[in-house]
């Protein structure tokens, strides 16, 4: 996981960025988060770099930062933190993220097919214009999500959680949701079909299931 040492700014609770020797190696020592940073650009540059030169990357720190028109392709991240991030105009695929943090992260014309991300957590994330069609997205936290005119066509959502998310216009056809929990959420034109949503967990009020407007296709 990422390191956990705090930021240095008196009375700051956040966690500090992920600094790095001068082989660009990440090393364990403390320093600032984001906002209290002396030298943003550089802070961003290392980080950028470092995404750029590792196709593994391990315990990255990068909270707070926008990640605009970069290539994930293929990249993999395990125990990283992505909260408070800004991701734009991402036309990536087949990326990986095994227990990493993007909550409260803000998603805005992104396209992330093929993606496998597993027992990773969006909660309280944005997602606006943002593809993540034909992904594996299994044992993730999507609570407090609010989705516009996204898609999770075709993807493997199995064991993930949807609990009080705001979904607009937004597409779940031909997907997996065995065990995926959709309680108390707030939805406008949701698209289920073809997904097995009788092995989904819905309650009365949320659930197009109990207001009769899901039709199972002939």
């Amino acid at each position: 996981m990422f390191s956990q040492n705090n930021c240095l700014e008196p009375g700051c609770l956040h966690v500090s960025l992920s600094t790095f020797d001068e082989d660009g190696t990440i090393i364990e020592s403390s320093g600032y988060c984001f906002n209290h940073t002396k030298d943003k650009e550089k802070a961003k540059e290392d980080i950028y770099n470092y995404i750029k030169n590792h196709d593994k990357i391990v315990g990255l720190n990068a909270a707070g930062l926008t990640f605009e028109n970069i290539d994930l392709t293929n990249k993999r991240f395990y125990g990283c933190n992505f909260m408070n991030c800004r991701f734009v105009n991402l036309q990536s695929t087949g990326f990986r993220s095994r227990m990493s943090m993007f909550d409260f992260a803000i998603f805005a014309d992104c396209n992330l097919l093929q993606s496998n991300m597993q027992c990773t957590s969006f909660a309280g994330c944005i997602f606006s214009h943002s593809l993540f069609t034909g992904s594996d997205m299994i044992q993730d936290n999507f609570s407090g999500i609010q989705s516009y005119q996204s898609s999770f066509d075709d993807s493997d959502l199995y064991n993930s959680r949807f609990v009080r998310a705001k979904l607009i216009d937004t597409s779940f056809r031909n997907c997996n949701v065995k065990k995926t929990e959709f309680i108390h959420i707030e939805q406008q034109n949701v698209m289920f079909k073809y997904s097995n949503t009788r092995e989904a967990i819905f309650d009365k009020e949320g659930s197009e299931l109990f207001i009769g407007e899901l039709k199972e296709p002939m």
